[in-house]
């Protein structure tokens, strides 16, 4: 992808960022149809007389560590001026479901690495880290507690990168619980973990009211 000379902002994560994205020349599906696409459209129409550019290379399954693995041509290639990341539930998915990939909790670790490198090739990308989440209905609601425990310790890892890192840090758990007083988890996050269309509404929002009052709104 060449530069347009418009500010760039990029989502990276797993599949709740990836929303089904296109991989090829198509621009009808190049974002997807996750809280990504809600973004670039609020802001893409409000934004018109500058144009910004919103790119997204999430991709389902990921953890921090995958996230790591394609960084050269999935992020510092492409020189975004603002860098969103969502990550964690596969992380804990793995650890909880006892999977072979999930022996070791590698997620503070990994994304100290992946921060810290890219704070040094891209020294002046402002950084977005969102709080990873869960709601307690479908695949977390037999081990919830496990579920609970692993998310919430993530979330405390997120905010303290967030401060490390100098990043903008969005919360989003709070949020969905006080969703979920309104309507079932379900209606929100479907299986407990990926969002609904008002889910990802929701998301959209946040991150919008959150990034847009800070130093690094994008104009």
């Amino acid at each position: 992808m060449s530069s347009t000379g418009h500010t760039r902002i990029l989502f990276q994560g797993d599949s709740i960022t990836d929303g089904g994205r296109g991989r090829n020349e198509d621009a009808n599906h190049w974002l997807g149809q996750s809280y990504v696409y809600l973004i670039a459209g609020a802001l893409g129409s409000r934004l018109a007389d500058t144009q910004p550019e919103f790119v997204n290379r999430g991709v389902s399954g990921d953890r921090v560590s995958d996230l790591y693995a394609r960084w050269n041509e999935d992020t510092f290639s492409l020189q975004p001026n603002l860098l969103s990341i969502l990550i964690g539930v596969n992380d804990a998915w793995r650890i909880v479901e006892q999977e072979p990939s999930g022996v070791t909790d590698r997620f503070e670790r990994a994304y100290c690495h992946l921060l810290e490198e890219t704070r040094e090739v891209m020294p002046d990308t402002g950084l977005v880290l969102c709080e990873p989440f869960i709601l307690k209905t479908g695949a977390t609601e037999a081990r919830w507690d496990i579920w609970q425990e692993k998310i919430t310790g993530y979330q405390r890892i997120v905010r303290q990168l967030a401060d490390k890192y100098g990043a903008v840090f969005v919360p989003l758990q709070s949020m969905l619980n006080e969703a979920a007083t309104k309507a079932d988890a379900s209606y929100w996050l479907h299986d407990g973990v990926h969002p609904t269309a008002v889910g990802h509404q929701l998301i959209a929002d946040q991150w919008i009211d959150i990034v847009q009052k800070s130093p690094l709104a994008i104009r």
